[in-house]
């Protein structure tokens, strides 16, 4: 089935709640609206709905007009089976010792690497992206200069494949968490089909708000692979959750936002060790000094 989308952009947070608002009395209605934030710190954002019929041009361009927004773009959407358009793109990745791949790559998996499956609709963190693929090769070269992590936190975990890398080295069990309910039960599948489970704990937490994870810190390596804002947002609550001399791993950082993620951090005790850039994402890795 066809679909189309419908997307804009204006500045600023209200105006584009507003319009989001509005758009859900169009006819024909969305069957679906998002407004986000564009995290260049450019103070624009992004509003979109999701038709099933071709939405009111006209319409459109009123609403526009009415909150002092860009003209909507109307893209018509041809129906595609998505898991089966990653399985043909997405090849297995390699970072260092980890190998990333769907189960339709199975007979590919090298002698002597560490596996992590991540089913192909699971596309967002399968190696893939800039992020996972720099947090998953500082993760080896920590493992690679005599690191072992015996108490480990994944913030914001997604897929939970970068617990799963450390479960995969090290012993002990990996706490995973997300904000999300959706992404934990994604996470905990994903665990289970990597033979994992009792060795990865996947929670639901905003930031360290979890029983599980204050019971367990402070930690000796934190993954942090989301975005600028939660990082800043979260930066004193990752240094009380982290031992002295502890690691970190952040990503989810564009390459322009890299040195003031280094600043917030540095201003808490933590100070960087490594960054890597891979297209537009850095990835870093800090250590607490006390």
């Amino acid at each position: 089935m066809t679909t189309f989308t419908a997307l804009t952009t204006l500045m600023g947070k209200d105006g584009a709640e507003r319009l989001g608002e509005a758009m859900e009395r169009l006819n024909p209605e969305p069957t679906g609206i998002g407004v986000f934030e564009v995290e260049d710190d450019s103070g624009l954002w992004e509003v979109g709905g999701y038709f099933i019929e071709k939405p009111d041009s006209a319409a459109l361009d009123i609403l526009a007009a009415a909150f002092g927004a860009k003209p909507f773009a109307v893209s018509e959407i041809p129906e595609t089976d998505w898991v089966a358009h990653v399985k043909r793109e997405l090849a297995p990745v390699e970072a260092g010792r980890f190998f990333v791949y769907g189960s339709h790559d199975a007979d590919q998996v090298p002698e002597g690497s560490e596996p992590l499956l991540i089913e192909a609709a699971m596309a967002f963190g399968t190696g893939h992206h800039g992020t996972t693929l720099g947090c998953l090769r500082a993760l080896d070269r920590l493992a690679n200069e005599g690191f072992v992590g015996t108490s480990v936190a994944d913030i914001g975990c997604g897929t939970a494949v970068l617990a799963m890398g450390a479960a995969r080295i090290w012993p002990g069990v990996v706490l995973a968490s997300d904000i999300d309910e959706v992404a934990v039960d994604v996470a905990k599948a994903n665990v289970a089909a990597n033979n994992l489970t009792g060795r990865v704990r996947c929670v639901e937490a905003a930031g360290f708000d979890n029983p599980e994870l204050t019971g367990a810190g402070p930690f000796d390596l934190i993954f942090a692979n989301i975005l600028k804002g939660p990082l800043i947002m979260l930066a004193p609550d990752m240094a009380a959750n982290l031992q002295a001399q502890g690691y970190m791993i952040l990503s989810g950082i564009l390459n322009e936002q890299a040195d003031e993620i280094v600043a917030v951090y540095s201003q808490n005790g933590i100070n960087l060790v490594h960054r890597e850039e891979i297209g537009e994402w850095t990835s870093l890795t800090l250590q607490k000094q006390v």
